[in-house]
């Protein structure tokens, strides 16, 4: 068995991935902007991360815009047959990097269009609507709109199931009377648990939460705490924040990120972590202590 059978599967729509997949945000080039400084080494990437059995892969075609996509198409393709390729819409980038909210119909049809010339596909397996009522972070309102043009577009074949991002609970309840919602992917990790009670009503139901930033993302997760856990275990900080969130609950599938394949390898390592019940105390009173 490999480091990554070990974490376990989960069902994302109508397929069963391994619950450690991988974000390729981190392949564009600085501020998820423009190019790689190294394509060959974000090929590279990728290479190693499906042939240590990921078959999860988290993307946009906001980054860069269109480099993490073309890079997956250039590297990937024609794709394993188990690999579910997971995008995201609702938003678009300025000439200076800045993140711009893309909700009309227009702009989302484009979007879905988009990512399929880029990934060179026909049909998306997995599109997550991200809301951009609130660049920041989840703010109640109104995603009926936007969220019917995409249940249109699932509807034309180009789209198989349909996600939700940066969401509150009443917008993921309003979605499903829309669509049937696969997903929901939030702002979470050990550090930032904001949605923990979500996350358990999603297990009852059998839908998959997705943390993204699970490291901390822009500002990398640094504890005491975490590192001291590491250290006893023999492992990184970084293996041991990803080993907690498998544990945290079933439905959780994680996609770190990185554009180093030591990196890559490190973090799929991290199911192999077998966190003890004093550990586990120790890491859950993180985000209690505010001690990051």
């Amino acid at each position: 068995m490999s480091s990554i059978d070990h974490s376990g599967t989960f069902t994302l729509g109508d397929r069963t991935v391994k619950r450690l997949g991988y974000g390729a945000m981190q392949l564009a080039g600085p501020g998820v902007f423009g190019p790689p400084r190294d394509r060959d080494a974000a090929v590279a990437v990728l290479r190693e991360a499906v042939a240590s059995g990921v078959n999860h892969i988290d993307t946009s075609d906001f980054y860069g815009p269109h480099v993490t996509n073309e890079i997956i198409r250039e590297a990937l393709h024609p794709y394993p047959e188990d690999l579910v390729i997971v995008t995201k819409i609702s938003a678009r980038r300025g000439t200076d990097g800045s993140w711009i909210p893309a909700m009309s119909r227009e702009e989302l049809t484009q979007a879905v269009h988009d990512n399929l010339r880029n990934l060179g596909l026909d049909v998306l397996d997995v599109v997550n609507l991200r809301s951009m009522l609130d660049v920041h972070g989840p703010a109640e309102g109104s995603l009926e709109a936007p969220l019917t043009v995409l249940a249109e577009l699932q509807q034309k074949g180009l789209v198989r199931n349909v996600g939700l991002s940066n969401v509150t609970p009443t917008q993921i309840a309003d979605g499903r009377k829309i669509c049937e919602i696969v997903c929901v992917q939030n702002f979470y990790n050990l550090a930032h648990r904001d949605d923990d009670a979500l996350i358990d009503a999603l297990a009852r139901e059998g839908t998959a939460y997705v943390p993204f930033f699970p490291l901390g993302g822009f500002s990398p997760l640094q504890s005491s705490t975490l590192s001291d856990v590491a250290e006893r275990l023999g492992a990184t900080p970084m293996q041991v924040a990803l080993a907690w969130l498998l544990r945290r609950a079933p439905n959780i599938l994680l996609i770190p990120g990185t554009s180093s394949v030591a990196h890559l390898r490190e973090n799929l390592k991290a199911p192999e972590i077998n966190l003890p019940d004093d550990a586990l105390a120790e890491l859950d009173g993180v985000a209690k202590a505010g001690a990051i």
